[in-house]
C-alpha cells in the first residue's frame, strides 16, 4: 500500500484547466500542504463524460431528487449523458481504495451540497441540490470521508475530514494484513480515545462489538465495526467531548504526576475549556508526559497524534 493516502478530487482545485470557462480552481492548501500526504485521483466530470473545453455553462433544474443537468444558452439537456459517465466512473473509483474525495463546491456536476437548483420558467434558484457526480459517489461510498474546498476553510471542517481519511487509510493497512480477532482489537485500541472525542454512543458500541469477535464472525463484525467507525467520527470531535477525553487521559498519570504537574495539566485543561488556547497546547504537554513517563498505552493512542503535525490543525480557538 502506498505511504500516501489516496484521494478523489475534482480535477480543477489540482490547477488543471477544465473548467467551463477553460479556466482552473486551483487550491493551494490541497496542492501544496495536504498534497505532501496525498496522492490524487482527479475527475472532472463535465469533461470525462465528453463536454468540451471551452463550454457553455450548465445548471440543474426540476426536482431535488431527480435533477436534470442543462446547458444554460440553449436548453440543451446533458443529464443522460452525465449519468452514464458515473455509471462507468463510479466502478472504475472502487478499485482505486480511496481514503475519500474531496469536490468542487457549487458545481452541478460535483457540488456535495447547496448546489443552486432551478424550477423551469423560473429565474431565482434554491440552494438544495447535489450535483450528479457528487450524488453518484456518495451514494456508492456512503461511508467514506467527503468535502468541498470550500468547507475545508472551516478548521474544524477540515479537521475532521483529516482525521477520518487518516483512520480510514489505517483501516485499509489493517485489511491488507489479512487481520485476525486480535489485529481487530489492537485497532480498535488504538483508537478509542479519538473515538470517544467523536461519539461517546458510537465508542461503547464498537468495544462491545469487538468483545463479541471471534474468528468465526469476524469478517461480518468487521463490516459492522467500520460502519460504526466512519459514523461515529462524522460527528465533529466538540470541546466538551475533548475535555472528557483529557481528563480520562489524565487518569492514566494519578501515580506519576508530581502535584505541580497535575495542577499544570488542570490549568491548561481548563484554558482549553474557556477557549483561550487551542487544543494543540494540552495535547502538546500530555505528550510530553506520556514520554517523560513511559506510558506504553497512551504513546500508541492516535488521538494524541492522529495526523502529521505539518498540516497545522487542532491550532484553532
Amino acid at each position: 500500500m502506498s505511504d500516501k493516502i489516496k484521494l478523489g478530487i475534482s480535477s480543477c482545485l489540482l490547477g488543471n484547466k477544465v473548467r467551463y470557462d477553460g479556466q482552473h480552481a486551483r487550491d493551494s492548501w490541497l496542492v501544496d500542504v495536504l498534497g505532501h500526504y496525498a496522492e490524487y485521483v482527479p475527475v472532472c466530470p463535465e469533461v470525462e463524460c465528453g463536454l468540451p473545453i471551452p463550454r457553455p455553462a450548465m445548471h440543474l433544474e426540476g426536482s431535488v431528487e431527480s435533477p436534470r443537468l442543462i446547458v444554460i444558452r440553449d436548453g440543451k439537456d446533458v443529464t443522460e449523458q452525465m449519468l452514464s459517465f458515473c455509471e462507468k466512473k463510479i466502478p472504475e473509483l472502487a478499485k482505486e481504495n480511496l481514503c475519500g474525495f474531496v469536490f468542487k463546491s457549487k458545481s452541478p456536476s460535483s457540488g456535495m451540497e447547496r448546489v443552486k437548483l432551478y424550477q423551469e420558467g423560473k429565474g431565482t434558484p434554491q440552494k438544495i441540490a447535489v450535483g450528479l457526480f457528487a450524488k453518484s459517489f456518495m451514494d456508492a461510498f456512503p461511508l467514506l470521508p467527503v468535502e468541498e474546498e470550500g468547507r475545508l476553510q472551516d478548521p474544524i471542517l477540515r479537521e475532521n475530514f483529516i482525521e477520518r481519511i487518516f483512520i480510514i487509510y489505517r483501516w485499509y493497512q489493517l485489511l491488507e494484513s489479512k487481520p485476525k480477532v486480535k489485529d481487530l482489537i489492537q485497532y480498535h485500541s488504538q483508537h478509542k480515545l479519538l473515538i470517544m472525542s467523536h461519539s461517546v454512543e458510537h465508542y461503547r458500541s464498537m468495544g462491545k462489538l469487538v468483545a463479541d469477535t471471534n474468528q468465526e464472525n469476524l469478517a461480518g463484525n468487521m463490516v459492522r465495526y467500520l460502519e460504526l467507525l466512519m459514523q461515529g467520527t462524522k460527528k465533529a470531535a466538540t470541546l466538551a467531548r475533548n475535555q472528557n477525553v483529557l481528563l480520562h487521559i489524565l487518569g492514566y498519570f494519578k501515580k506519576d504526576l508530581t502535584t505541580d504537574e497535575k495542577a499544570e495539566l488542570l490549568e491548561i485543561f481548563n484554558l482549553y475549556k474557556q477557549e483561550h488556547v487551542p487544543l494543540i497546547v494540552p495535547i502538546t504537554l500530555l505528550n510530553h508526559y506520556v514520554r517523560k513517563y513511559d506510558k506504553t498505552y497512551l504513546k500508541e493512542q492516535y488521538y494524541l497524534n492522529p495526523h502529521p503535525m505539518e498540516l497545522n490543525l487542532r491550532n484553532h480557538v
